[in-house]
């Protein structure tokens, strides 16, 4: 049982592996008779069992075989139980929740004829070490000593008077995905019964997706749960060849030859029945995550004020030189002409909208714009600058100068104009909006 922000939930969480069978329902592979077993029948028959378990049990019900375990082992405390059944289950491991399950149900531990028939097997080499003692143990005092921490914080926190934890979004949303999963999950379990008569077929998920009205959201999460059998497929269907696997290391080939394995009850058939059934779910979240892209309503654009538009525009109020005074920078928006004054340079420039506003709309994008220090929405082709010679009798025919006048005044300039780049700075005067 899964436990998302202090709630637990009858699904199962995230997989790595294909557990699709409730456990509790089967018959567990048995020990009876291995003192009369060869060493090689023992090691195939504790590979199987190994693989049983994986595939036929839920890793959540795997993680509660360790403290049984213990219980039943005698050496450890209460305490320590305690500690582990708190601790972080990656921890434990799947396999030591397989391995405490196997030797409480009488698998042999180290004995000379398995041991014989490992350090016959090209590549070995060393002897076997017992489970229980070189891995299970380890992993145990790894959870006591994370598992005390968490025992610790939770009498902190009953102190402080913390009780029921708070539930996020984010958690909610977790819930909902695991029950959109439940049947899907029982449509899984008919192909683990029987891959022969499992009908691909069997289960719309695009349709029940839509009844349980799974968002993307909800998609993303029931992609996660499914994408470590995926990719442990799409594993499978890529095994290295048998030249290939010869120039791996020891431990590369064991989990190659532990994969092999584990699914050697399979056929190539079914095996790829199995891939495309997994892409099918994958490709049903896909399809809920891609039309959420299409249906989205498009982000409202902020409008703001023409006053916080210019805020950060940086200009010249005024110069006692020329006589000049600016403008109230506000009146630059929506504006269809802007003419400046560089009071350094002696440049004149016309700043002309590449989407003109006649009617005053304010229609979005529409006249002159301003975006930090410089302006936008301007026609480049014919935003222009001048030097002028004579600054004090041209500026004085420039403030004369009405709008039919001023269509020909920088005609009337006989200097090289030169584009305008839209930045405004603290010699820049503001002389004229159109």
């Amino acid at each position: 049982m899964a436990t998302v922000a202090g709630i637990k939930v009858k699904k199962k969480a995230q997989r790595a592996a294909p557990r699709l069978q409730r456990g509790a329902k089967l018959k567990e592979p048995t020990w009876d008779g291995w003192e009369e077993w060869t060493g090689e029948a023992i090691h195939r028959h504790r590979r199987y069992v190994h693989s049983w378990y994986y595939e036929h049990f839920k890793s959540a019900d795997l993680y509660t075989n360790v403290p049984k375990w213990m219980e039943q082992d005698g050496s450890y405390t209460k305490e320590e139980i305690r500690c582990v059944k708190v601790a972080p289950n990656s921890i434990l491991s799947i396999t030591g929740g397989i391995v405490a399950r196997m030797d409480m149900q009488g698998a042999p531990r180290i004995n000379k004829k398995e041991t014989e028939h490992w350090i016959s097997l090209p590549g070995t080499g060393n002897e076997l070490k017992c489970g229980v003692d070189s891995f299970l143990r380890t992993k145990i005092k790894a959870a006591i000593a994370e598992g005390s921490k968490v025992v610790v914080e939770k009498a902190e926190e009953e102190q402080k008077g913390i009780t029921k934890p708070v539930i996020t979004i984010q958690d909610r949303i977790l819930l909902q995905a695991h029950d959109a999963c439940e049947k899907i999950d029982y449509w899984l379990d008919e192909y683990s019964n029987d891959p022969n008569k499992f009908k691909i077929d069997g289960l719309d998920i695009n349709a029940h997706f839509a009844k349980h009205k799974v968002s993307q959201a909800h998609a993303r999460k029931i992609k996660d749960i499914y994408q470590g059998e995926l990719a442990e497929i799409v594993e499978w269907h890529n095994m290295p060849t048998p030249g290939q696997m010869k120039k791996l290391n020891e431990y590369d080939q064991d989990q190659w030859e532990q994969l092999r394995e584990g699914y050697s009850h399979r056929s190539k058939k079914q095996m790829a029945l199995y891939l495309k059934v997994l892409e099918k779910i994958a490709t049903a979240c896909d399809m809920v995550i891609e039309s959420a892209k299409v249906t989205r309503k498009p982000r409202k654009t902020k409008i703001y004020s023409a006053e916080k538009l210019v805020q950060k525009l940086k200009f010249k109020k005024k110069d006692d030189k020329y006589g000049l005074v600016s403008i109230n920078p506000a009146d630059i928006i929506y504006a269809s002409e802007l003419w400046v004054f560089n009071t350094k340079t002696r440049k004149i420039g016309k700043y002309v909208a590449e989407s003109p506003d006649p009617l005053k709309q304010q229609r979005p994008g529409s006249g002159l714009q301003v975006k930090g220090t410089s302006i936008t929405g301007f026609l480049e082709s014919e935003s222009i600058q001048k030097t002028i010679r004579k600054p004090e009798d041209q500026l004085k025919e420039f403030k004369k100068a009405g709008k039919v006048a001023l269509r020909k005044y920088m005609e009337d300039i006989k200097t090289t104009d030169t584009k305008l780049n839209g930045r405004i700075n603290a010699e820049t005067v503001l002389l004229k909006v159109i």
